[in-house]
Formats: C-alpha cells, structure tokens, sequence
C-alpha cells in the first residue's frame, strides 16, 4: 500500500487523505518521523482532521517528543470540538492527562 501511494505522492497528487494515509501506513511500520512528517502535511492541507492530529501525537510520542506530541493533541482537540468529533476528543483528552501524570 505505501508503494502505491509514495508513487502517488511522486506523480504530483498531494492531499489531506493522501498524507493521512502515508502517515498511518509509516505509523504501522514504527516509522515515528517519516508517519511526523505526513500528519504535519496533512494538518496543514486539514487543521481540522482531528484523526490526523491524533496519530500526529502518536507520532512525535515515538519520537519521545512530549512537547510535540501535547501541541498536536491539543490542536486535535479543537478540531475535534468544532467538528463535534466526540471519540476524537476523548481519546486525546485520555492521552494528554496521561502525559500530565508522567510529567509528575
């Protein structure tokens, strides 16, 4: 799947679902910067793709990027919120108070 949507990405298609999708497909892999990078474009073509924003978070969590990681999911979850995306928004308010708790 990654193949066939690298060659995408090469022939000039660029888009929100696009990035999404090589971003959860390098997110699988255990791929944390290359699955970054994508969500980031991604956000960028959608900041309201609360999903993107979420494994965005995930992303920079591999990375053990905490600072990056509590950004994506609070901006995750004003997407979220405007978009009445109400598992999206729990899930990111579960993550971001489990990072509070390990910061203590």
């Amino acid at each position: 799947m990654l193949d066939s949507l690298e060659k995408m990405l090469a022939k000039g298609v660029d888009n929100a679902l696009l990035r999404f999708g090589l971003g959860k497909g390098y997110l699988d892999l255990g791929d944390n910067a290359r699955a970054a990078e994508h969500f980031t474009r991604c956000v960028a073509f959608d900041p309201k793709y609360s999903a993107a924003w979420k494994l965005l978070g995930k992303a920079h969590l591999g990375l053990a990027d905490r600072a990056g990681a509590r950004h994506a999911w609070e901006q995750g979850l004003e997407a979220a919120r405007s978009h009445g995306d109400k598992q999206a928004e729990k899930e990111m308010s579960v993550f971001l108070k489990k990072l509070d708790r390990q910061a203590q």
